[in-house]
Order: structure tokens, then C-alpha cells, then sequence
């Protein structure tokens, strides 16, 4: 492995990502190929099964990594994943930030008659637990690879603000890649899942390089959203194009939902210019 570790310390950044994703596959294939032959009838089953032990590969991969590649024996407190009372704070502001966005913005779309909020079912309560705990935990699993581990390969080697695109940037492209033509079909969603990606480093570096309010702000998004979604309360209307409202009722994916995003990534802009990052 020396060999190996030594090409990943002289490597630039870009090379360094991809020879860990590399080597991670290396170690996720052959034990997630066999569970997916055992689930595949299943395929939500299958890709929470194989996505949560990936999650798991890079947890327990990740502090090798950054040992030999970086000398250093705190990964997750580098990436700003510590245990303090600030963080925590952070953490509920963005969970609140992130779920009264979601709401309001499908609130406006509601008394403008872009769309329907439908009355809620006695399921409600359960879906906003399933959500709240769906919305952190998606949320502590990307923060942590996209806000930590890829923003800090990236600052190693570059500029601010190259860092702010890429990071968004490939945030975006990770969500977006499926088939071709679907890709076609969604293109609307992509340049929504890129704003957010940026939107989100802006509230890292607003609190100094802390991942609390990133997963608050990300877990508060979900959370919103997957009771309205899931719990079946919203009701898109024919007559109102997916392009004003969110193709496949994705709000990034919409003219409103860009439009509203706009103006939450300008206050996470705002907040984190006074702030430097270390």
C-alpha cells in the first residue's frame, strides 16, 4: 500500500478524489454485490441496504485516508463535525431554516393556485418522524462527505471561490446522474441541486467552518419536504407547467423553487462574509 498512498499525498486534488473513490469501491464491491443479487426484487430495499454500507466503508476508511494522505488523526473535527455546544445551536437554526423554507415556499405557491395543499391525514405525525429522521440522516451523510471531506481536499488546492463551484458543482452532478434521456427530461433540476450545493458551503464557512447548521439547513430541506411529498398533502395541477412549479414535483427543479432558493442563498452568502473561515 505505500506505493499507493505515496501516489495519493503527490497527487492534485482531482486525482486524489478519484483515487479514493477508487479505492473505496475497491472495498464497498464485493460485499454489495452479492446483497444485491439477494434484494434485487427489492429496489428501495436494495439501495438503502448498498448506500448504508458504503456510508459505513467511508466512515471507517475515511480516518486511514487522512492519516496517510494528510497526517492527520482527527478527520471529522478537521471537517467540522465536533462535538460542541455552538455546533449544536447551529444545527436546530438550520433545521428550522430549512424546514420553514420548504414550507413557505410551497405555502406561496398554494395562495398564488400553483398547487394544492391538501388537508392532513391522522398518518401525519408519522411521517414527520420518518421525515425528521430521513432529513438528518441524509443530511449527516452528504454534509460530511461534500461539505467535509470533498471541500477540504479542494481547499488544499485551490482558490475560494473554486471551491465554492466545484463543491456545488459536483454536489449537483452527484444527484443528477441517471440515464441519459431522463437526465434530458430533469434538466431543470440541475442547476437547483448546484445552487444548494453552493448555498450550503456559504453556511459552513457562516460558522467558521462548523457542519452543524450545513445538516440543519440540508436535514431541514428533506424534512420539509418529505412530509408534503410522502405524506401526500400536495396536488400539482395540469395546467401549471413542472417548469414553474418543479419537474417531477422536485421544487430545485422549478422556476418558484430556484426563485426561493435565490434568496436563502443570498442570507447564507451574506452571513458568511464577515466570518473567516480557518
Amino acid at each position: 500500500m505505500k506505493p499507493f498512498w505515496q501516489l495519493c499525498r503527490q497527487s492534485p486534488a482531482p486525482l486524489r478524489l478519484f483515487l479514493f473513490f477508487a479505492s473505496l469501491a475497491v472495498l464497498w464491491l464485493p460485499l454489495a454485490t452479492p446483497l444485491y443479487l439477494l434484494l434485487r426484487q427489492d429496489e428501495n430495499l436494495t439501495t438503502i441496504v448498498t448506500m448504508g454500507l458504503l456510508f459505513v466503508i467511508f466512515l471507517f476508511y475515511l480516518p486511514r485516508w487522512v492519516k496517510q494522505v494528510h497526517s492527520l488523526d482527527k478527520p471529522f473535527g478537521q471537517y467540522g463535525l465536533v462535538w460542541q455546544k455552538i455546533n449544536g445551536v447551529e444545527l436546530l437554526q438550520g433545521l428550522a431554516w430549512g424546514f420553514c423554507f420548504t414550507w413557505g415556499l410551497l405555502i406561496i405557491q398554494h395562495l398564488l393556485g400553483l398547487l394544492t395543499i391538501l388537508p392532513p391525514s391522522t398518518t401525519i405525525i408519522r411521517f414527520a418522524l420518518e421525515g425528521a429522521l430521513t432529513g438528518l440522516g441524509v443530511a449527516l451523510a452528504e454534509e460530511l462527505v461534500f461539505r467535509g471531506w470533498i471541500y477540504d481536499e479542494l481547499e488544499r488546492d485551490y482558490h475560494p471561490t473554486t471551491v465554492l463551484w466545484s463543491c456545488g458543482g459536483l454536489f449537483g452532478i452527484a444527484h443528477f446522474l441517471k440515464p441519459l434521456m431522463e437526465m434530458i427530461r430533469t434538466l431543470p433540476v440541475l442547476p437547483g441541486l448546484t445552487l444548494l450545493g453552493m448555498t450550503l458551503v456559504w453556511a459552513k464557512r457562516g460558522c467558521r467552518g462548523r457542519l452543524g447548521k450545513p445538516i440543519g439547513l440540508h436535514g431541514g430541506l428533506v424534512w420539509g419536504y418529505y412530509i408534503f411529498n410522502v405524506g401526500g398533502l400536495i396536488q400539482y395541477h395540469d395546467d401549471i407547467s413542472p417548469w414553474i412549479t418543479g419537474v417531477d414535483g422536485n421544487p430545485l427543479g422549478g422556476l418558484c423553487g430556484i426563485i426561493g432558493l435565490s434568496c436563502l442563498a443570498w442570507l447564507m452568502w451574506r452571513s458568511q462574509r464577515h466570518t473567516a473561515t480557518p
